[in-house]
């Protein structure tokens, strides 16, 4: 049994969390993760509308009696969804566990306190994690240079980031980005974390709902295998190597602004990579994990191998190095 004080602050068996993840953190997923010992996140926004998002959350429930959690992510819009209503609909299901990322969560966070709603802040810089700290969030995810998604732009990597982080936070923090089994989690606990995030290992499980292509492209992947794109406009995403983001980068090289890759990066095309398995349809996220991951076990496979694992390395093989 690994206890950390993320464990028990939030209530949950493992310190293993699937973060949200558009159009994946789906039910099916989220509750496999649960009934192992782990804590998921539902994406809100890969439901349509606040109503969905409650069928969502009750299909969950329908599959486990463990905790889970929702993932709410803010960011800059032309028609920006409709945020108080996800986090009413949130609130309103009885949900106890919110993941908020991108924009800055404090003028929500009245409602999810008032309602007994732990929140995790996911950050990518020690300053971030500091502000969310000081506003009142109940824990922050902080993400390294190696993750899927935006990193940020301090291209700070997690050996460097976590223990900076783990100074100064007085709130329990979980570390991600690169980490995809027993060896990241242990180094994790090893530079101060109380847990770790995992998104592209989460990705490639049975129950994760996306193409089979996809996953298997996944295990044939490197550490090679990702691009970064918005490196010009500073809002930089790690996503998987492909015909696209190749494209995307190129144009970007030679001057382009975001209307000229627009079309390329639609979310749409990359929703259709994840439900045809046309592998460049669109971007994809895809962390530097790609090169830890040879297989698509269960959720349950893999929480189970990593804390085995995890206890193995903590009692024996380094228990050993201690003279």
């Amino acid at each position: 049994m690994l206890r950390t004080r993320f464990t028990e602050e939030f209530g949950i068996e493992h310190p293993i969390v699937q973060g949200g993840m558009m159009w994946v953190g789906r039910a099916e997923l989220v509750a496999a993760v649960a009934n192992a010992g782990g804590l998921g996140f539902i994406t809100a926004l890969t439901q349509p509308t606040p109503d969905d998002l409650r069928r969502e959350i009750e299909r969950t429930r329908e599959l486990t009696d463990k905790p889970f959690g929702v993932n709410v992510t803010i960011l800059p819009s032309i028609n920006p969804p409709p945020y108080a209503e996800y986090v009413q609909a949130i609130i309103e299901s009885g949900v106890k566990i919110v993941e908020t990322a991108g924009s800055n969560p404090e003028p929500f966070l009245p409602y999810y306190k008032e309602a007994g709603v732990k929140v995790l802040h996911k950050c990518t810089s020690v300053r971030h994690a500091l502000k969310a700290q000081k506003i009142g969030v109940d824990g922050v995810s902080i993400d390294g240079f190696e993750c899927a998604g935006h990193p940020g732009e301090d291209d700070i990597p997690g050996l460097i980031l976590i223990p900076a982080a783990a100074r100064v936070l007085e709130i329990p923090m979980i570390a991600s980005g690169g980490i995809a089994d027993a060896r990241g989690l242990v180094a994790a606990l090893a530079l101060g974390a109380d847990g770790v995030n995992m998104g592209t290992r989460f990705l490639c499980t049975a129950e994760s709902a996306i193409d089979q292509k996809v996953k298997e492209q996944i295990v044939a992947n490197s550490e090679l295998d990702t691009q970064l794109i918005f490196r010009t406009m500073r809002n930089t995403a790690r996503v998987a190597d492909n015909e696209i983001s190749r494209k995307v980068v190129e144009i970007e090289k030679a001057g382009g602004t975001f209307e000229d890759v627009r079309e390329l990066v639609a979310g749409a095309r990359g929703r259709r990579v994840f439900e045809e398995g046309d592998l460049d349809a669109g971007i994809w996220s895809a962390g530097l994990a790609q090169g830890l991951i040879h297989d698509i076990p269960t959720c349950g496979e893999l929480i189970a191998r990593m804390v085995s694992e995890a206890e193995q390395l903590i009692t024996a093989r380094l228990a050993d190095v201690v003279a």
